[in-house]
């Protein structure tokens, strides 16, 4: 699919909307475009961008377990730009080319086990994705390693990044 929604030139926005392109900036390969999209709607830029990087930079998560969970859901979307972008994030959070390849196959536990929370967080991901809830057992075993505030970020991750997955995918970013 071709792209469907050109980033604005820094030059045809406003200023405030210029320095928040500033910050969505990946020196040597332009602005993150799920994002920088966003400044066709200035309303919505800045508080989105204070939302997701909260989320993805301050959030309660270890580090590992949000991109887990993050690529688990990216492959429920289907979003290659979003697979590349966070293949990277994964690594240097230390996920194991293994372990990537498995969070990308409709099975991740065939052929990879996954220690007990990190097993969990991967059904948490799935069945969000088919019925917008997260089952008993699964809760349990995710509770018994997680905060309160960990388990309330864990659908808020998961939601983050199917809509990252829907704009990709909508809007042709490859």
């Amino acid at each position: 699919m071709a792209e469907r929604v050109v980033i604005p030139a820094r030059d045809d926005v406003s200023s405030d909307v210029a320095a928040l392109l500033d910050l969505v900036e990946r020196p040597g390969r332009g602005p993150i475009p799920t994002v920088a999209v966003l400044a066709h709607t200035p309303e919505l830029f800045g508080p989105f961008l204070g939302w997701a990087s909260a989320l993805a930079l301050q959030g309660l998560l270890p580090r590992r377990d949000h991109e887990l969970a993050a690529l688990r859901v990216i492959h429920h979307g289907g979003s290659s730009f979003q697979r590349a972008e966070h293949s990277e994030f994964g690594r240097q959070a230390g996920i194991t080319d293994d372990e990537l390849a498995a969070l990308g196959r409709d099975d991740p536990f065939d052929g990879h086990v996954w220690v007990a929370h990190e097993a969990a967080l991967l059904r948490a991901v799935d069945e969000l994705a088919t019925s917008c809830t997260i089952g008993d057992p699964t809760w349990s075993t995710l509770a018994s390693h997680y905060s309160p505030g960990q388990l309330v970020e864990i659908p808020y991750v998961v939601g983050q990044y199917t809509m990252m997955s829907m704009v990709a995918n909508s809007l042709g970013i490859a």
